[in-house]
């Protein structure tokens, strides 16, 4: 495979790294950190692959000098990353855990030096288990109190932090985590997952109350809309195509960027939607401007229909009315079994730009593919898929902007391998190898592709070189 060719993105453009914290950093029980949501559910028999948890994961809190080194090796403008909720607020809310404040403090600190900008994520899933024992997210209280985990976070890091993201794929939060059970906490509920995904939105709107009253530079969040194809033109997949948009992308999109509930979700949730948790105010709370959206994208998804659960209305949800088709496109597949295609990409940029006049500024927060990496005797990891996925991604970002969508950068999926959730850690991500047993770091193929990809676009801007 040859190597492609460097996308041509317009100058000003930003190229960041992301990861979160529990997949990196490990320490899940040192220095006062409580535990999460993530903590109960991988120490859980059967619930990751091969028991894997995050305990140890990458030891980015030792090893985080290093992995600073690795970015600044890679010449990016910004790294973004999660704070762990736990570890500044061991329960949720309440007293402040001192030793958690001073290891972001050195990170940022590691980051500023190194002439990285750090862009902050609130909530990446990893929910105080003391919350989640008092209800989680289905209760107005878990809002309530990541406002006041917000308030903490920027009053102490807000000088130095460029970026705030509220929340990560709420998504995943709400219907992964609390109606498929796929994801902590691990729930299978229909009135719970969608008491949740509300208050999510209501929580990142006070969250944004809060970082807008501490001076925060910029304020957004970060969504994963798919990109959605009905499997043929019968009126059942049609149909499921319209249910699963609402599922995966209304849900946020409407609320967040056109000040309404989803149109079709009286019929998509089965009269569930319109609960109790909804309250006066909410949507103006939800709705409030914002400097960005984070937009996180892997691969499109077909969806066909499934037989509905008549048996149990309190579980019937669209995830029990569309199923994915693994792969109608004919392209080559990752290892986490996803399609490549990139024009997908391209196309969910511009149907979200000409839906939403209000939509702000888009960064993409993640994009990147898992591969089937390994250090060879040469010692070092050849991972010329990987390459072209990135390629191919950002070459769609660009695009995207041609056509008129105002994308201001774009952060990798991601900066190491490390703990991918429920697949624990055989599926790897990283620009960077990472030995689980030695912790080695190893740069990929596709870390030196990356530098060059910064290297030549600042050179062809003439913008300074970091």
């Amino acid at each position: 495979m040859s190597t492609p060719a460097f996308p041509d993105l317009p100058a000003g453009f930003r190229f960041g790294a992301a990861t979160a914290a529990y997949q990196i950093e490990g320490a899940h029980d040192e220095d006062g950190r409580g535990p999460s949501i993530w903590d109960a559910y991988s120490h859980t028999p059967g619930r990751t692959r091969g028991g894997a948890t995050g305990d140890t994961a990458c030891d980015h809190y030792h090893r985080y000098p290093e992995d600073v080194a690795l970015l600044r090796g890679l010449g990016v403008d910004g790294y973004r990353f999660s704070i762990a909720w736990p570890r500044l607020l061991p329960q949720g809310t309440g007293p402040v855990n001192p030793k958690g404040l001073d290891f972001y403090d050195r990170l940022i600190d590691e980051l500023l030096a190194a002439g990285i900008a750090p862009a902050a994520t609130l909530y990446h899933w990893d929910l105080p288990q003391a919350l989640e024992d008092r209800g989680g997210w289905r209760v107005r209280e878990t809002a309530e109190a990541f406002a006041e985990y917000a308030a903490v976070a920027a009053e102490r890091y807000g000088d130095r932090v460029e970026r705030w993201i509220t929340l990560n794929e709420p998504f995943c939060s709400a219907f992964v985590g609390y109606a498929e059970g796929r994801h902590a906490p691990g729930a299978r509920e229909g009135r719970g997952a969608l008491a949740a995904a509300h208050h999510l939105l209501v929580g990142h709107g006070l969250a944004v109350r809060e970082l807008r009253a501490a001076g925060a530079r910029e304020v957004g969040t970060t969504l994963n809309p798919d990109r959605l194809h009905a499997a043929s033109d019968r009126p059942e997949d049609l149909a499921a195509l319209r249910r699963a948009e609402v599922l995966h992308n209304d849900v946020w999109t409407e609320p967040l960027f056109a000040g309404r509930y989803p149109e079709h979700e009286a019929e998509t949730w089965a009269g569930l939607a319109d609960g109790p948790w909804r309250r006066p105010g909410d949507l103006e709370l939800i709705g409030a401007p914002l400097d960005f959206v984070g937009i996180n994208f892997y691969r499109p998804i077909t969806v066909e229909a499934a037989p509905r659960r008549e048996d149990d209305p309190e579980r019937r949800t669209a995830m029990d009315i569309g199923v994915a088709e693994p792969n109608p496109y004919g392209t080559r597949l990752t290892t986490m079994g996803w399609p490549v295609v990139p024009s997908a990409f391209t196309e969910l940029l511009r149907d979200l730009d000409a839906r939403y006049p209000r939509l702000p500024p888009v960064w993409i927060t993640e994009n990147g593919s898992a591969e089937a990496d390994s250090v060879t005797p040469d010692g070092r990891v050849h991972d010329a898929e990987r390459i072209d996925y990135l390629a191919g991604h950002l070459a769609a970002v660009a695009d995207a902007i041609v056509a008129g969508v105002d994308v201001r950068g774009y952060y990798v999926w991601s900066l190491l391998d490390n703990f991918e959730w429920a697949r624990g850690y055989e599926q790897r991500f990283g620009l960077v190898h990472v030995d689980y047993e030695t912790l080695t770091r190893t740069p990929k193929d596709s870390y030196h592709w990356y530098r060059g990809l910064i290297t030549a676009h600042r050179a062809r801007t003439e913008e300074p070189a970091r």
